[in-house]
């Protein structure tokens, strides 16, 4: 698929700001100074040299008879939503001619036109994206800011940044500029069919304590109590890192970001670990899930095979042929660790599937204009009714009620405390693929709680010693 879990599975197992490339990279990225719209809210240029005039209903001034040329990535989000997009947006602007294609070839088709004239608006997602810190480097983005302090779609009077959910401004910044509008909202947690359980008369689990009490009830049902995609252990990287925060709250994961000296050896980092470490060792693992693909784990699961699969919103989408009719998809929060935990609530979320605007764009403001309209309340709502998927827009799945994946995923958000994000795998190299492997032995059984740690720390002192490697810093 192309939404998030494409870019994660297919392009690098980064963490989720890969939902968190996106976050991490601006902190490494030096972007050249530019921004091709900084006077758009003015006049506009197209391809013909027209200008248009600014209003409120047309704040990057498109010019009327000017063309906008739109690539939109062809996976497992499809391109429906884009075609009614198209639509909203030619009904605001009638003379405005929206050339809109599709593919899943963006880097091969699309990269070579930028040294030229590209389109003026790229989905750029999939196996075959282009590298967003190679086109920033280059200075070959425009900064969508205008975008952010424009009038929304359906009101006037607020501002666009003001429509978006947490984290969508921070995941497409870099260096204080904002170049990515990721449109897809990815919501992660553990899953589980309510179907199956209200079957059986089961509360689903909201401590590692009440899973461990429910767990022996499953098993006695023929159900494992847990499956994973152990062949990708970024997958379980994403549990791990939201049992670490809600443990240890937002602290815990700065100190480990940051290299602090012992940041994975404290005792709600242990706490978190060991919750892990417990679950495996008391055999609530389906079998052979150390070995699994995400889709293969994801189809034992829908098979009745285990009870809970940790992974994000994109999961009803990807597995829609094989879903059965009578299943339940529901999402819940990452379980709490202990009743010490210092954050709680706190929820795995954040924007992916980004869109860019390049520089030499022909019609830069005309793309700025068609995301405007994707970021409308009808344009998120037809999204999140296509897709079963979230938009950064808020409410964008309010009215979907055919879907208890996604109004699972909506009530969370609605409830969530605070963002989990987590940087280390995206700045170090090694601490990435360290990690992946430390966790895909911990998962295996291979590795108690304590060696983990050890490795962990050992690794993060290594990066931190190491004077060649330049370090970030998180707040």
């Amino acid at each position: 698929m192309s939404d998030t879990r494409s870019n994660f599975a297919s392009l690098s197992p980064l963490s989720r700001r890969s939902f968190l490339q996106r976050a991490a990279l601006a902190g490494l990225i030096v972007t050249p100074a530019g921004g091709l719209l900084a006077a758009c809210a003015g006049s506009s240029t197209d391809n013909n040299g027209a200008t248009g005039a600014a209003s409120p209903d047309n704040p990057f001034g498109v010019a009327d008879n000017s063309k906008v040329d739109v690539i939109v990535f062809n996976g497992g989000l499809g391109d429906e939503y884009a075609k009614f997009d198209q639509t909203l947006f030619t009904g605001k602007h009638g003379k405005v001619t929206v050339n809109l294609s599709s593919t899943q070839k963006i880097k091969t088709e699309q990269q070579p036109r930028f040294s030229t004239t590209p389109a003026d608006l790229i989905n750029n997602s999939g196996a075959d994206s282009m590298a967003l810190d190679a086109l920033i480097n280059d200075g070959a983005l425009t900064d969508l800011g205008p975008l952010l302090d424009a009038p929304s779609w359906d009101n006037k009077d607020v501002k666009v940044r003001d429509t978006l959910l947490p984290g969508t401004v921070d995941d497409g910044t870099f260096s204080g500029k904002f170049y990515v509008l990721n449109y897809a909202y990815t919501v992660f947690g553990i899953w589980y069919n309510k179907a199956l359980f209200d079957k059986n008369g089961w509360t689903a689990p909201n401590t590692f304590d009440e899973f461990f009490t429910l767990a022996p009830k499953i098993k006695a049902a023929g159900v494992a109590p847990f499956a994973f995609a152990g062949k990708y252990p970024y997958y379980m990287r994403w549990a791990i890192m939201s049992w670490i925060w809600k443990s240890g709250g937002r602290q815990a994961v700065v100190d480990i970001d940051n290299l602090k000296a012992g940041a994975w050896k404290t005792p709600e980092v242990m706490a978190a670990l060991g919750a892990t470490e417990k679950l495996i060792k008391d055999g609530h693992a389906l079998t052979g899930s150390a070995t699994l693909s995400h889709t293969e784990s994801q189809q034992a699961w829908l098979d009745g095979k285990a009870a809970f699969l940790p992974v994000g919103t994109w999961l009803e989408n990807e597995m829609k042929a094989t879903i059965p009719a009578d299943f339940k998809m529901t999402i819940s929060n990452f379980w709490g660790v202990a009743s010490g935990d210092k954050a709680a609530n706190a929820v795995f979320a954040g924007s992916g599937e980004g869109w860019i605007v390049p520089k030499k764009a022909a019609n830069a403001a005309g793309g700025m204009e068609f995301l405007r309209g994707m970021l409308s309340k009808e344009g998120a709502a037809k999204f999140a009714s296509l897709t079963h998927s979230l938009t950064s827009t808020k409410g964008s799945g309010d009215n979907v009620t055919d879907s208890t994946a996604l109004t699972s995923a909506n009530s969370l958000m609605k409830a969530a405390g605070e963002l989990v994000s987590f940087k280390f795998p995206d700045w170090y190299g090694d601490l990435d693929k360290g990690s992946q492997n430390a966790i895909g032995e911990l998962m295996a059984g291979r590795m108690t709680a304590a060696k983990f740690a050890d490795t962990m720390q050992v690794a993060a002192d290594k990066v931190a010693a190491d004077s060649s490697i330049k370090k970030q810093t998180r707040a």
